[in-house]
């Protein structure tokens, strides 16, 4: 190919077009989330936006690493963002390439590691999570109005759930009432990737929560079978959560930057501290590889305490010398 049979020129309604026609692509061939599909959309175009911005005319491997280079430098995003982006847009383009848009590889640096810090999860203490769970009771009994009752209810069993199975505030939003086996106290989450797990709820009180909010979950006037609704009767948004949880992270006092997915690590962290092993955890959690599920043993602190009490050699070091 000569430069010219190569490179593309760029076209707002062409791309735009070809953003649909690959994300019909990806929802038919890996039956992606709608949240998934609506992220590789928005990260297409914010590309498309900025090459609009910039005036580009072509579209070729130096416009794409432009791109990277203004994202990194100029809007200084995080790495993990970049990343994502980067994994949505070649794919977009190998697409272009194999239905025969363009010739050109658009990705000279497709072998490139972009430096994801490796962060410790962020968890609340066994003081902080009681404190929290006991302003979430205090509210439901000092409700001035049967309204607030109802609500204040319905906060305090999400945030059990949030802890005592390590939901993800979207899977908790998602639940619907023929989810829950009352019978079998068992909840099917669906989580990330159109995944299914089944869970049981072992707590007694969290189970007598639950049917207290369910019994009078009606009172709402549902629209729907969402489980958790808001007072509108519409089913409650992930944003409803996130509400709910800094008004009562405010109310207990305590890590005020914490949020939802504080519990979510809590709960697994707990988990490996208590004996259970990473493979029981992953599933628990729903995690697609053990990987992810790995980074909890970093803040595993009884098990590495246990481990290094019993083995460390240097606790015995001179113990062998009075032997001899």
């Amino acid at each position: 190919y000569t430069n010219k049979e190569v490179f593309m020129k760029y076209s707002p309604e062409q791309l735009s077009q070809q953003t649909n026609l690959f994300l019909k692509l990806l929802s038919v061939e890996r039956n992606l989330s709608n949240r998934t599909l609506k992220a590789y959309r928005s990260d297409l175009q914010c590309f498309m936006l900025w090459c609009k911005n910039t005036q580009i005319e072509t579209l070729d491997q130096n416009t794409i690493l432009s791109y990277f280079h203004y994202l990194q430098t100029t809007l200084e995003r995080k790495a993990s963002s970049i990343q994502r982006k980067y994994i949505s847009i070649r794919q977009f383009f190998q697409y272009m390439n194999q239905e025969g848009i363009s010739a050109e590889r658009f990705f000279r640096f497709s072998t490139r590691k972009f430096q994801l810090p490796k962060t410790i999860p962020r968890i609340l203490s066994t003081a902080e999570i009681r404190s929290l769970l006991f302003i979430a009771d205090a509210q439901v009994c000092q409700s001035q109005t049967n309204f607030h009752k109802i609500l204040n209810i319905r906060n305090n069993v999400i945030l059990e759930l949030l802890f005592c199975l390590g939901l993800r505030i979207g899977e908790i939003s998602a639940l619907d009432l023929p989810h829950y086996d009352p019978a079998e106290r068992t909840l099917l989450i669906h989580g990330k990737g159109r995944k299914e797990r089944l869970l049981y709820i072992s707590s007694p009180d969290v189970i007598k929560k639950l049917h207290t909010w369910l019994d009078i979950r009606h009172q709402l006037n549902p629209t729907d079978h969402a489980m958790f609704l808001n007072r509108y009767g519409n089913r409650l948004s992930i944003y409803g959560i996130e509400n709910l949880f800094r008004k009562y992270r405010d109310l207990s006092s305590i890590n005020p930057a914490s949020t939802p997915h504080y519990l979510r690590h809590s709960f697994a962290t707990q988990l490996l501290n208590n004996g259970a092993s990473i493979r029981d955890v992953q599933e628990l959690l729903g995690h697609a590889s053990i990987v992810t599920t790995q980074i909890y043993t970093e803040v595993s602190i009884d098990r590495r305490r246990q481990v290094l009490e019993k083995y460390n050699a240097r606790n015995f070091l001179f113990e062998s010398q009075i032997i001899e």
